[in-house]
């Protein structure tokens, strides 16, 4: 079992470019990967996806990267000579009208236009190449972290789950007796009623139709087969956490229906705790991958 939550990082290095790759996950229904990329870095998007795709099957993974150069600078600078040199003559027909003063190289460079930073063309397969091992060793250390956060959601969901099996035996020990109290109340009030006896076989019929009523034997059998998939969903490899989703869903509805079927008080109370640890169960659920 492997959770949702976790993050990574990683960075490789060829001596020329430097490449980090940062991951960070929380819960979604679905995988959904959020980058944005320079236009520049555009060529990594397809790739950063395919292996994202590969490893994790939900939750919303966002995706910081960053490229540099480990070794000279990354930028270019160039210098426009034309523009230069129309600075140059500007200054100098400026100067024959009577200004006083040269054009010198510092001010000449703080002119607009002349000096122009460039980004260095990037080795797209170099880059490429870097990234693959950058996003290889993040997913590593955000899988380990999901599959830690994994162990312990699994003891949490054991523990609740235990919990609803236990309660549920206590509601299957009380049905029985439900049919026998229904029995010793309806005999009561009918010998406190001026009417004559009732035939033991009228009232044998009675207690027949109440039972059928209120039986809960399918539900409780459900309920069990429920307990046990969810068990082996537990130690199941892959993507569990929909088919929890959905087991959580159907426990909580037969809790339902054992309530309303069982007419009785002590049942509805334990359903009452049956439903509070689905719940819990449905909480965590939301975090398994």
């Amino acid at each position: 079992m492997r959770s949702m939550t976790g993050c990574g990082k990683g960075t490789a290095a060829d001596g020329t470019w430097e490449v980090t790759v940062e991951l960070k996950s929380v819960n979604h229904r679905f995988l959904d990967i959020g980058c944005r990329i320079p236009r520049t870095l555009g060529f990594l998007e397809e790739p950063m996806r395919r292996m994202l795709a590969e490893r994790l099957k939900r939750g919303h993974v966002d995706v910081y990267l960053t490229v540099r150069s480990a070794g000279d600078s990354s930028q270019v600078v160039r210098v426009d000579e034309a523009l230069a040199a129309a600075y140059l003559k500007a200054a100098e027909q400026l100067r024959d009208l009577g200004a006083g003063k040269n054009l010198r190289v510092a001010e000449l460079m703080q002119l607009e236009g002349v000096i122009q930073r460039e980004e260095a063309e990037l080795d797209e397969e170099a880059v490429t190449a870097l990234f693959r091992q950058a996003c290889g060793l993040a997913l590593e250390q955000l899988t380990q972290m999901r599959d830690a956060e994994g162990r312990m959601l699994r003891a949490d969901l054991a523990e609740h789950l235990d919990r609803v099996a236990a309660l549920r035996g206590e509601v299957a020990e009380r049905a029985p007796q439900v049919v026998e109290n229904y029995r010793e109340r309806l005999s009561a009030r009918l010998e406190k009623l001026p009417v004559e006896p009732v035939e033991p076989q009228r009232l044998a019929q009675e207690v027949a139709i109440f039972a059928d009523r209120c039986a809960l034997d399918e539900e409780l059998s459900r309920l069990v087969s429920h307990i046990d998939q969810f068990r082996r969903f537990l130690d199941a490899e892959g993507e569990t956490g929909k088919k929890l989703d959905f087991l959580t869903q159907e426990m909580n509805r037969e809790a339902n229906t054992i309530g309303s079927k069982a007419n009785d008080a002590e049942i509805a109370q334990l359903v009452v705790e049956i439903k509070a640890e689905i719940e819990k169960l449905r909480e965590q659920v939301q975090n398994v991958e």
